[in-house]
């Protein structure tokens, strides 16, 4: 079978029938484009490979199941669930914005419980108490989408819904109040 003359519906039928090998026509076909798409989103040749290989997993576990009813519209179909696993992936990524302090670490890793000394117990409960200050002096909005999401573990959506304003403006109150964080650090000389 020549892979250039074999539509990509032949494939996908010879493939149902039990031939492996049009599977394979079908990925070496659209590697290219795939691979592409998901790397300029993610921009990482490990994250892109790894997501390269579950969009072809989701491919025949939806060819399998019998699911697949784009006839004729393989190609956008693919690529439409590369991009949008890459999108997820991006989104899960980027889902908790981090704040560091001058050594390099979240400054909400001293809120989480630990097994620490007493003396370690002392200085993560300072830290926690200026933290707390700091995120205080924030205006209210920012104030109130940092808590809902590091407090409650909101998603930025539940927090949209729950402030009655969109996404990318709660997404835009988070950047904005850890800025405000990292200047407050600065400006008022505190340690967390």
């Amino acid at each position: 079978m020549k892979t250039q003359q074999i539509s990509d519906q032949e494939l996908i039928n010879h493939y149902l029938g039990g031939n492996e090998a049009c599977l394979e026509m079908l990925i070496k076909r659209h590697k290219k484009k795939v691979f592409s798409t998901i790397y300029l989103i993610v921009q990482d040749t490990y994250i892109t490979e790894d997501l390269f290989q579950e969009t072809f997993i989701k491919v025949i576990h939806t060819l399998r199941s019998e699911k697949y009813n784009e006839e004729g519209k393989f190609q956008p179909w693919l690529m439409r669930i590369a991009r949008n696993l890459a999108i997820d992936y991006f989104r899960k990524a980027k889902r908790n914005p981090t704040i560091t302090d001058s050594k390099g670490n979240d400054i909400f890793s001293y809120l989480q419980i630990a097994e620490d000394s007493y003396e370690e117990k002392m200085i993560r409960a300072q830290s926690e108490i200026n933290l707390k200050k700091l995120i205080q002096m924030l205006p209210p909005e920012q104030k109130e989408v940092l808590i809902m999401r590091h407090y409650g573990n909101l998603s930025f959506k539940e927090i949209a819904d729950q402030t009655k304003v969109s996404i990318n403006t709660a997404l835009g109150r988070m950047r904005y109040a850890l800025n405000n964080l990292r200047k407050l650090i600065v400006e008022k000389q505190i340690s967390i």
